[in-house]
């Protein structure tokens, strides 16, 4: 690979997701050489990835290009190619493809995987939402499994594949519940002639006592409210104990009173857990660092690692702790807010570090959740300067819609997206309903 090193300090960032993104932006005018290496060629708004997934924003709308992104800060080298390892002691990073990456200062935002608590088997029966292509295929699914429902004689079959399971009560799986009842109730009907999509069963399963863990207990009680009245059936203190190609056997209830149920489903959608990257575990074992039980990186207070001050790990993959005057360290939440931080407080560090100077621990700022159920419903938890509210319903549905539009990177992504949810609102229709291959498995 040609140097294009100028003597000044290298950084290397892996990972542009939203911690690496912060900290290349952070250090625009470092003197310093800079590159950003990702395993995909876009930086991905991920809090709108479902919406890709349930056909109601296309991939370009929540993406944009990483080279696109870069083009004018001229001390940046994006490259496309994914980091297997990283050799600590000669202080640089190795590209499946065999390049390696010389480094002086390093931060390591790789993000995070699905998570399957040791049961990587159900991942072909219950994909996950992390990527792009997780979202190209989760929509396949969705979309495939109404026309094969259209085709079925047999009406036992035919609820099989009018049955969808959300797995995991997060903000993801409420989100993606309550908008695939919005398609079935809204959007398809009058499309079919065989079936009634209004007819399809939407489940939740929450393992725990609520949806919306993070929220407040009355703001998880209004979410639940709100997706059982758009056609959600929300079951809570069901934990899934088996998954195959037709059927989810839930474990449901609490002690005495457990029961084991079986729901015959053809559309499983798994949004129960994330695991930090393989590469954090790599990292954390040559170096002999901890690991939380999400396998995130046990970091320092100025999110370095121990021993290896030239090193910072970011974003998902830090089991981080905020550090505020005159309170205990606190955990930071895997939250975007959280990474973009960390991000920033990362490449002030840098800069700290080539000046000489003393880090500053981390303190992440919490400005509340937010999480939309449906049309016209959400719940949010907003903590301002000027007080804390929670509300819910149409104005918090509001709020959380232009909220997005908001951070959304680049200005024709946010004018696409405010147009096609314009357009969605008042025709309640989803037109990025286009599936190129259905595939030759269970789905044919």
């Amino acid at each position: 690979m040609a140097s294009t090193h100028s003597g000044n300090p290298r950084v290397v960032i892996v990972g542009c997701g939203f911690g690496g993104l912060e900290t290349a932006r952070a250090l625009a005018n470092a003197a310093a050489d800079i590159t950003l290496v990702d395993k995909t060629n876009h930086h991905l708004f991920q809090p709108l990835l479902y919406q890709v997934a349930t056909a109601g924003l296309s991939a370009p709308a929540i993406a944009a290009p990483v080279r696109h992104l870069f083009r004018r800060q001229a001390n940046v080298t994006t490259l496309l190619g994914e980091v297997v390892a990283i050799d600590t002691a000669a202080r640089h990073v190795v590209l499946a493809d065999g390049p390696m990456l010389p480094y002086e200062h390093l931060v390591v935002a790789a993000g995070a995987t699905h998570s399957y608590f040791g049961r990587d088997d159900w991942a072909p029966h219950a994909p996950g939402l992390k990527t792009l292509d997780d979202a190209f295929e989760i929509r396949r699914r969705i979309l495939l499994a109404f026309e094969a429902a259209e085709k079925e004689a047999d009406p036992a079959l035919r609820d099989a594949w009018l049955t969808f399971v959300v797995i995991g009560g997060g903000p993801t799986g409420v989100e993606m519940a309550g908008t695939l009842a919005e398609i079935a109730r809204h959007t398809l009907p009058g499309e079919f002639r065989r079936i009634d999509p209004a007819s399809a069963r939407i489940l939740l399963l929450e393992g725990g006592s609520r949806v919306l863990q993070t929220m407040p207990e009355d703001l998880s009680r209004r979410a639940s409210e709100q997706l059982e009245k758009l056609g959600v059936e929300v079951r809570l203190d069901s934990r899934v104990v088996a998954i195959d190609a037709g059927t989810v056997e839930v474990q449901a209830g609490t002690g005495a009173a457990a029961r084991t149920v079986t729901i015959n489903s053809r559309c499983v959608i798994w949004a129960a857990g994330v695991a930090a990257s393989p590469l954090g575990r790599q990292l954390a074992q040559t170096l002999g660092v901890p690991m939380d039980r999400a396998g995130r990186i046990v970091v320092e207070p100025d999110l370095s690692l121990p021993s290896h001050p030239e090193i910072s790990v970011i974003g998902d993959l830090a089991a981080a702790r905020s550090f505020a005057p005159g309170r205990e360290p606190q955990p930071v939440p895997g939250v975007s807010p959280a990474a973009k931080q960390m991000g920033r407080a990362a490449a002030a560090n840098i800069l700290r570090r080539m000046a000489g100077t003393a880090t500053r621990p981390f303190r992440y700022r919490d400005y509340g959740n937010l999480a939309t159920i449906g049309r016209n419903a959400a719940v949010v938890d907003l903590v301002s300067p000027v007080g804390h509210f929670k509300f819910s319903g149409y104005f918090a549905w509001l709020f959380w819609l232009f909220a997005h539009i908001w951070f959304l990177i680049g200005f024709r992504n946010r004018i696409v997206v405010l147009i096609d949810w314009a357009s969605a609102y008042w025709s309640k229709q989803r037109y990025a309903r286009v599936v190129s291959d259905i595939g030759d498995g269970p789905l044919l």
